[in-house]
């Protein structure tokens, strides 16, 4: 049973939208009902909030700001900075690089974030995640897959 779940900016961004998507929130508001702990890692955030702010969408930095208060924010550790050298290394020496060397590889960062958690990661990019920790799309994700009143 999934007890913690970590948002990829992709999903992430379908919660902040100013136009959200009402499927993803109905799905994101039954897991919640089960107890589950859902993270927004600050990589996350990061990349939704500067879209956000670049195409000047105040109602999606509203809604961002919102969510960072009613779910668990996890801020950047070192621990997870120095996880997140260690899969990118561990990536290119299996010749699976996620992003450019010039890159500084989001991907990488949330992986590490998540694994510091314990979280499966929600996203749609699961042949990048998946090398590093579990990752699921949301639309795979159902009631039997957590436990009720987990977290």
């Amino acid at each position: 049973m999934i007890e913690a779940l970590a948002l990829d900016a992709g999903v992430l961004s379908m919660a902040a939208h100013p136009r959200p998507n009402r499927e993803f929130i109905g799905w994101l508001d039954q897991v919640l009902g089960t107890g589950t702990s859902v993270y927004i890692p600050e990589i996350a955030d990061y990349e939704v909030r500067r879209e956000l702010l670049r195409a000047e969408k105040n109602s999606g930095l509203q809604r961002l700001d919102q969510l960072k208060t009613t779910q668990i924010y996890l801020p950047l550790t070192t621990a997870a900075m120095l996880q997140a050298a260690r899969f990118w290394a561990d990536a290119r020496r299996r010749g699976r690089p996620t992003a450019g060397t010039e890159h500084l590889d989001c991907d990488v960062i949330l992986a590490a974030q998540a694994r510091e958690v314990g979280a499966v990661v929600v996203t749609e990019n699961l042949r990048h995640l998946s090398l590093f920790v579990e990752a699921r799309s949301w639309m795979s994700l159902g009631a039997k897959d957590f436990a009720e009143g987990g977290g």
